[in-house]
């Protein structure tokens, strides 16, 4: 994959969701994400007016959020392109990354996640979700589009579920899991840390399950943190007013 002339790098988002989540969330996020003033490619399973958006006909699953991200990266035209999702918040920082290298994932590792029910928010070591990765575009169409074979030789009754082993076998972050242990590919990945923290934000009925306690591993992850959503900058008037939502 040649390089690009870091002058003419162009920087886009793809954004896609499965309509459940509740409003005034849906909208607030998507505000935030506006500000980036970055093109959007959208897919959804219904129609929505957030960038270009194109609609794809499926039920919530794993397979069908891999062909709504292999869509709009088909339909994307920028050399980069940031993962966005309907229930995370993004400063408007998060977006001034650009990719020094165009064969390798990167993750913003500046995130916190909250459950809406609490006051606490947590991170850990490694904690480098889908919805913070930004690369080179045609890296992740090349990715999910080995995705897309993989299941189809399977079948889709192994990735019926919320969570499907395969996918979990897999990793759900391209670059973070080696084959020897499972992974899909040999992809590198790399990290970047905004100015201001990106908010992964859990509640009852999110693809993944929630995690926000340490009880809720099965191995315990290092360096765990926890802070009070009243002190994380940027978002802590926010989080204060949402506490509580039901978006189940």
């Amino acid at each position: 994959m040649a390089k690009l002339d870091v002058g003419k790098r162009m920087k886009g988002i793809i954004y896609y969701c499965d309509n459940r989540l509740k409003e005034p969330l849906f909208s607030i996020v998507q505000e935030h994400i506006l500000e980036s003033g970055l093109p959007i490619t959208s897919t959804s399973l219904k129609p929505i007016d957030f960038g270009n958006n194109i609609v794809v006909e499926g039920q919530r699953s794993y397979p069908t959020m891999v062909n709504q991200i292999v869509l709009a990266l088909e339909n994307s035209t920028t050399d980069y392109v940031f993962f966005c999702e309907n229930d995370v918040l993004y400063p408007k920082s998060h977006f001034d990354f650009t990719p020094p290298r165009d064969d390798i994932f990167y993750y913003n590792e500046n995130v916190w996640r909250w459950w809406t029910k609490g006051d606490v928010a947590i991170r850990y070591d490694r904690m480098l979700p889908l919805s913070c990765m930004c690369c080179n575009r045609e890296l992740a169409l090349e990715h999910y589009q080995l995705r897309q074979r993989k299941i189809e030789e399977w079948g889709l009754d192994h990735f019926r579920s919320r969570e499907p082993r395969l996918a979990r076998l897999w990793g759900y972050e391209p670059g973070t899991k080696k084959k020897r242990r499972g992974g899909l590919t040999d992809d590198d990945f790399d990290i970047w840390h905004s100015k201001d923290p990106v908010i992964d934000i859990r509640y009852w009925g999110t693809f993944s399950s929630p995690k926000i306690h340490l009880k809720d591993f099965k191995h315990p992850p290092k360096w765990w943190k926890e802070i009070n959503i009243k002190d994380i900058p940027k978002w802590n008037s926010l989080l204060l007013s949402l506490r509580g939502m039901n978006n189940s």
